[in-house]
């Protein structure tokens, strides 16, 4: 969890030092840590919640009505408001507007800010849901399929990249964009490759905003693609039918080969899922997982490429033995 400051919080979300003392004074919106100078120490949901707070206030409702609600509600109301404007924008045709799901309360604070809205007009995002980490939104259910998603990480690794694929399953989006402090180079380029948008932070509000508008412009006809479990690795070539179809030929020529290379691709295959299916909350084994099933599905598609070659000499039609 991050700490802040107050200047920090009063910087992120435009909303000045007193009045932030104020709020939590008076209106009990804030419970902030204190050090032992007594330094006021907030929290990443306070910097969001400050900001949500702002744009509200602005729109006529008063401190005392909002102050007790949670994060949830006060983004309902900021969207109900918003729904009003693309309602109107809708009926001249004249305003775009995008559906967002955002993981990470800083990130989900800039693009909740006014100066980042001002910055991205006429579009304007209606954000759908807002998540804390990647693994509260594996255990949530989505308000509605967003067409972007947005995704802010500390450290990009290969556990965190297999949650993030389940992400983007899990929610369907057409864009996604990946933000990160530190990643391995294997990871943000498997990101890369399986379409999605990966920079590193610090990120202007002038480049994330024109960054997100580029991203919405490009047409996709459906979803990300969703191809293998690990976006570097290719996809299977040949199921199990296939395999066992081509160990069961195997016997009618001299090299036993073909029969083989098939049951090795069959047991790298299935260890392959069988270490996705493993992964669990923990950091340290999810990277120990992502990392077997990498290497597991590596050598599976080197197999293949083996077993082509092998048929090829046995005069093997791999082709005829798919479904």
């Amino acid at each position: 969890m991050n700490l802040h400051k107050i200047g920090a919080v009063s910087s992120l979300s435009g909303v000045p030092t007193p009045t932030l003392r104020i709020w939590e004074a008076r209106y009990q919106c804030f419970s902030p840590l204190k050090t032992a100078s007594r330094h006021r120490l907030y929290s990443d949901d306070d910097v969001l919640k400050a900001t949500l707070m702002k744009r509200l206030t602005e729109q006529g409702h008063s401190v005392s009505q909002i102050a007790q609600s949670s994060l949830q509600e006060l983004n309902q109301l900021v969207q109900q408001h918003q729904g009003l404007g693309q309602q109107a924008s809708a009926a001249n045709r004249s305003t775009p507007f995008a559906t967002v799901a955002i993981v990470g309360l800083p990130l989900a604070s800039r693009v909740e800010s006014k100066r980042f809205t001002e910055q991205m007009a006429p579009t304007q995002l209606r954000i759908s849901d807002i998540f804390g980490s990647t693994e509260e939104m594996l255990q949530a259910q989505l308000q509605e399929q967003p067409e972007l998603l947005l995704i802010q990480c500390h450290s990009l690794h290969a556990g965190v990249q297999v949650d993030i694929r389940r992400l983007v399953d899990k929610s369907q989006a057409s864009h996604v964009i990946v933000l990160y402090s530190f990643g391995q180079a294997p990871v943000i380029e498997s990101l890369k490759q399986w379409g999605m948008i990966v920079r590193r932070e610090p990120l202007p509000e002038s480049e994330l905003s024109e960054l997100i508008l580029a991203t919405l412009r490009v047409d996709l006809p459906s979803p990300i693609n969703r191809g293998a479990e690990h976006a570097a690795i290719p996809a299977r070539k040949y199921d199990d039918i296939a395999l066992m179809r081509v160990t069961g030929i195997s016997t009618q020529v001299l090299c036993e080969c073909p029969k083989h290379v098939a049951e090795l691709i069959m047991q790298l295959a299935r260890f392959e899922q069988y270490s996705l299916d493993c992964l669990n909350k923990s950091s340290e084994d999810a990277r120990i997982h992502a990392h077997l099933s990498a290497i597991s599905g590596t050598a599976r598609a080197m197999f293949e490429d083996a077993l082509e070659m092998v048929a090829q000499h046995e005069g093997i039609d791999l082709q005829s033995l798919g479904n």
